[in-house]
């Protein structure tokens, strides 16, 4: 009894071209029409798992963790040197989304970098921040600057230690004078000092200490006058 044989059905060359262009799991080098590329897992046709990005244009970096397309994990961000045309190290720490979120570190010069927390690719958080003039900020940030309790420790030994807004002194802080063994509390607005007490302060110990002690206040109620001051900048801030 002759035996019929149905032949099989083809698949569609563009079936095919289409599964094999499907990217999912390890790939090599994936190229944009612009030049950028791609080395690293990939999920349902976007960037997601262990990856390296390299940018044509400015010849950035980044290696790290990727989710459904975007910057999210562990990873590293790097740009050429335009001096030694070597790639530099600009930030290493975690993402979100595509931008820097979470404890990190940025580099913005060989003598300066920030060490702390982001959120939205800004400073937000605690974090110290080292200055190329050696001045070292440590304490709260907001919108990439310094917001609210904070220490600055200048160069040269003297530090302020209090409140901050907009990047400023802003509030009630204090002030050591350690070269001249001098002490400033009080209130200060927009980095200037409006009112406050001046005292010695490790007078004797300081690298240039001032001619003479500061003289004893003769104010019958010198608390009360620094009290009526600070309550009329206050009072002034509030209505700003």
């Amino acid at each position: 009894m002759p035996v019929s044989k149905c032949p099989k059905k083809s698949e569609s060359l563009w079936k095919g071209w289409d599964r094999k262009a499907q990217k999912n799991g390890l790939r090599r080098q994936v190229y944009a029409v612009n030049g950028d590329y791609y080395v690293g897992e990939w999920k349902d046709n976007v960037k997601h798992g262990k990856g390296t990005q390299v940018w044509k244009k400015n010849g950035a970096i980044y290696e790290g963790d990727w989710k459904f397309g975007k910057r999210d994990g562990y990873g590293t961000l790097s740009l050429p040197d335009q001096q030694t045309g070597k790639c530099r190290k600009i930030y290493s720490g975690w993402w979100k989304g595509d931008k820097k979120s979470g404890y990190g570190i940025q580099f913005f010069g060989p003598k300066e970098y920030y060490e702390g927390e982001w959120c939205g690719s800004q400073r937000s958080g605690w974090g110290r921040m080292y200055y190329s003039n050696g001045d070292i900020y440590e304490g709260q940030w907001e919108n990439d600057k310094p917001n609210g309790d904070g220490m600055l420790r200048l160069k040269n030994g003297n530090r302020y230690e209090g409140c901050w807004e907009r990047g400023m002194k802003n509030g009630p802080g204090r002030f050591f004078h350690l070269d001249h063994g001098q002490l400033f509390e009080g209130f200060w607005v927009d980095n200037m000092a409006k009112c406050g007490t001046m005292i010695d302060f490790g007078r004797d110990e300081a690298p240039e200490p001032t001619q003479f002690p500061i003289p004893e206040v003769k104010i019958l109620d010198p608390d009360g006058v620094l009290a009526q001051a600070l309550a009329m900048f206050k009072k002034t801030e509030e209505g700003d």
